[in-house]
């Protein structure tokens, strides 16, 4: 017969399939979890934008689109930015899960787009549903994958932390610093960058940038600032922050996805 058991990987899980026989163990075979693609390559099915002062599902400057099979983020819609913040949310919740993200930053930024969202997007996790959020809100609870390309000088680690309205432990403390550096390189130009992250509920999150974990934390709560226009009742600060929707963010760089994919790994393991 064949008996599943359960062994740590690269941070991650990894199954394993034992075969036995009726009187001598024969050999263990391992079986990754199944990648589910969250982008199809083709349209946005399964995705939903909320941008900043409209209405759920609204996007009347085409910011979320694909071209060309990626899944693209651009502001040539735009007169001007104006704080338009943007997320385009997945359909589904997830709670233990690896995500694996292809993203590229291009082009030039949108007309009056902060200076810190030059070459600045990410992935948020764990988010509120997009639902639960009204028109004016700029960003959803969650966590935030921050990434960043760099500018050709200064040093840009990606894949770093950032916490809007939400709270992390890092080693044993709680941490109230809004966005903390990962350990990751820094990007130039417009090359393809791989990220993952292997999500545990609210045990534990590690960020991993083209093979090398570059940060990890742990038990994330509701709590803190640097959120607006949010609806109190979805910002319970203290609760254990398990689960939530995935988004893509809009912050006023244009930047390209070519691979959002997702295994969904057991909480019980």
């Amino acid at each position: 017969m064949s008996t599943p058991v359960s062994v740590p990987r690269s941070g991650g899980v990894l199954r394993v399939v034992c075969v036995l026989g009726v009187a001598a163990f024969v050999g263990c075979a391992p079986v990754q979890p199944e990648w589910t693609p969250l982008f199809n390559g083709e349209d946005l099915t399964g995705w939903t934008p909320k941008i900043r002062g409209l209405a759920l599902g609204e996007d009347p400057a085409g910011t979320f689109r694909v071209e060309d099979g990626l899944l693209t983020v651009g502001y040539e819609g735009y007169d001007d930015f104006a704080n338009q913040f943007g997320h385009l949310f997945y359909e589904e919740p997830f709670s233990h899960y690896r995500l694996l993200v292809e993203y590229r930053f291009v082009g030039e930024q949108a007309p009056g787009g902060p200076e810190w969202a030059f070459r600045n997007s990410g992935v948020m996790l764990h988010s509120q549903a997009p639902e639960s959020m009204p028109a004016g809100q700029d960003f959803p609870i969650s966590l935030e994958a921050q990434f960043l390309g760099g500018n050709g000088i200064d040093d840009r680690p990606t894949a770093n932390l950032c916490t809007p309205g939400t709270h992390v432990h890092m080693e044993g403390a709680l941490v109230e610093t809004h966005c903390t550096e990962s350990s990751s390189a820094t990007y130039h130009g417009d090359e393809w960058v791989t990220f993952e992250a292997i999500v545990l509920g609210d045990e534990s999150i590690t960020h991993i940038v083209n093979g090398d974990t570059v940060i990890a934390y742990d038990r994330p709560v509701i709590g803190g600032g640097v959120v607006s226009g949010f609806d109190p009742e979805a910002k319970p600060d203290g609760a254990p922050l398990g689960s939530g929707y995935i988004s893509l963010q809009s912050e006023s760089h244009p930047i390209q996805f070519r691979r959002v994919l997702l295994q969904r790994l057991d909480p019980a393991q």
